[in-house]
């Protein structure tokens, strides 16, 4: 199994398990998100937040939000520096949506993550 796809079956299962230490884990102290729900939910990032300490700030909102938030992932493709997702997003608020997301990687650890929904 190639490393990405690891990390991948990682994020996803600290996702699905609300296991924020276990998310973070998986990002540089550095790495950026930028997420059209940020847009929504703090419109003064303008979508972008940059920092693990920023990063625990929106997960723990959201799990807090959305308790039984869950990730179906549908496709996962990846090259030398990426990795691609596709994913239904399923919490009982919302209608389910289908989102994907790009993960740029460096040294085992993503640097940036990019969402993309309608």
């Amino acid at each position: 199994m190639h490393p990405y796809i690891s990390i991948a079956n990682q994020w996803f299962d600290a996702f699905n398990r609300h296991d924020l230490e276990a998310l973070l884990a998986l990002y540089d102290d550095n790495a950026s998100h930028y997420s059209p729900k940020l847009k929504i939910h703090q419109p003064e990032t303008e979508g972008l937040i940059k920092g693990k300490a920023q990063l625990r700030a929106w997960w723990k909102d959201a799990f807090e939000r959305l308790p039984a938030l869950q990730y179906e992932p549908l496709v996962i493709l990846h090259n030398e520096h990426c990795l691609f997702f596709e994913y239904l997003r399923h919490t009982p608020l919302e209608a389910t949506m289908q989102i994907a997301e790009k993960l740029e990687l460096r040294d085992g650890k993503i640097i940036a993550s990019r969402v993309y929904h309608s």
